[in-house]
């Protein structure tokens, strides 16, 4: 069983995290990775993308529909 215990509730739209998960899956062909990427990038278009263009950071997470913040980092674009 896996498990852990969150330190923020707050999301900063990290794209290093599903890349990792990209080379995970393709270092090991663990589909439980892909699949973890996938669901990932599927709730960021889902809850983070903007009607009007761009991308929220998410100040809470630990509610639902996620909370989003007012600012997009720009680290967003420039790294996916």
């Amino acid at each position: 069983t896996y498990a852990f215990e969150p330190k923020s509730v707050q999301s900063f739209l990290r794209p290093e995290v599903i890349e990792s998960l990209f080379y995970l899956y393709r270092a090991t062909g663990d589909r439980v990775y892909q699949d973890w990427g996938w669901n990932m990038f599927r709730a960021v278009e889902a809850y983070a993308k903007l009607p009007k263009g761009g991308y929220a950071t998410m100040q809470a997470v630990d509610q639902f529909p996620p909370l989003p913040a007012a600012k997009m980092e720009s680290f967003w674009l420039a790294e996916t």
